[in-house]
Parts: structure tokens; sequence; C-alpha cells
């Protein structure tokens, strides 16, 4: 099993931040427009598509209001992974500040780089749009 994780600050008050993540139907547009461009969502399955074209199938686990965290998995679509289990979570480090905490265990071992090079990739969209638009994020 492979654990790859991304972490980074971002200059936005976590309920902030929070207020976009927690929203599986819409999170992945609002925080990554232009790496992601399009999501749909039907209960606790939605389609996501990123500007390279793939196209995942991902399913919620868990939303924990408490600790400002989502948990999801892929579970089809142009990656499969024989398992994948995805955490998201905002720290709030005071006013204006926050750390966002992006974490997967994949099986096999060998999908980790891959969903770690698309993370980081990720991860500069969602900095980029939280820290200046915050709850605003908007959809495209």
């Amino acid at each position: 099993m492979a654990t790859v994780r991304t972490e980074f600050e971002i200059a936005a008050d976590a309920a902030d931040i929070w207020a976009v993540i927690r929203r599986f139907d819409t999170g992945p547009l609002r925080m990554a427009p232009g790496f992601v461009t399009d999501c749909t969502a039907d209960g606790d399955h939605r389609r996501v598509t990123f500007a390279d074209g793939t196209v995942v199938h991902e399913r919620l686990v868990s939303v924990d209001e408490d600790r400002m965290r989502v948990a999801y998995s892929v579970v089809g679509g142009d990656v499969t992974p024989e398992h994948d289990n995805a955490v998201m979570q905002v720290v709030p480090l005071g006013p204006g500040r926050s750390r966002f905490v992006w974490l997967r265990d994949l099986l096999p071992a060998e999908m980790g780089e891959g969903f770690l090079a698309a993370m980081r990739a990720g991860s500069e969209y969602i900095e980029r749009t939280l820290a200046a638009n915050g709850a605003d994020a908007h959809l495209t």
C-alpha cells in the first residue's frame, strides 16, 4: 500500500475553506476551477472530470464537521485503484490562516506516484483559489 500526502498553508479562515471542501457535490469545481472542469453528484457518488480529460467516479465515505474533514474513495472511471481512501482536512492556524491536508492510501502501491503528482498539481489550484476567494470560491 502507498500512502501519499500533500499539505500547505492557505491565507484564509478555516471556516471559509471548510465551507467549500465539505460540499461533496460542488467542492472540486469550487476549489480547483481549471484543474477540474466538471462535477456531477448523485447522493454519495460523484463524477469528476479533470482538464486533461480524466474522469473519476468517487464515493463519499464521511463528513466530519467538528474536525473539518471529508473522506472519499475513487471507485471507478479512467483510474481504478484496487483500494483508495482519501481525506481532505482543514486545520485552523489562527485568523486568516489555515493548513490544508490531503492524504490518501492506495493499492496497488505503484499508483502512489501518479496520484501524488495529480494531488500536487491540484493543490496549486486549491491554494490559489481558496486564498483568493475563501468561501466565495466560484463555480465554473
